[in-house]
């Protein structure tokens, strides 16, 4: 998995491609929790070239949800492929995270507060 970060004002944006699953779900949260160590309070995980995702991506997804709001971050999602947001819907993921059709409204949702009732 590749990944591309993107520094803004208010937040930051990490950009993955490749596969999201057990050889390298432990990539994505070493690099999210660094952020979060680092100050980071507002991430927008843009998941446009996520090809694919299993259990263990999904299970890595809900604990960095755990810990980034554990530490006082929120953490959303935008760009879901249409095959990867079915297994968000499937699983009922979607009704824990927040995600965005697109990073532009991810960034606009990042400057309102959190969505209610969700939880992790």
């Amino acid at each position: 998995m590749n990944f591309h970060v993107v520094q803004h004002a208010d937040f930051l944006t990490l950009s993955m491609k490749g596969r999201l699953d057990i050889s390298t779900a432990s990539m994505l949260k070493e690099k999210v929790l660094d952020h979060v160590s680092k100050g980071a309070r507002s991430i927008i995980l843009n998941m446009a070239q996520v090809d694919f995702i299993n259990s263990s991506g999904l299970g890595t997804l809900v604990s960095i949800l755990k810990e980034t709001r554990a530490r006082g971050s929120r953490l959303v999602l935008s760009n879901l492929a249409n095959h990867v947001h079915e297994i968000f819907e499937i699983t009922q993921l979607a009704e824990i995270f927040e995600i965005f059709p697109v990073e532009a409204d991810a960034q606009s949702a990042l400057k309102s507060p959190a969505k209610t009732g969700v939880r992790a």
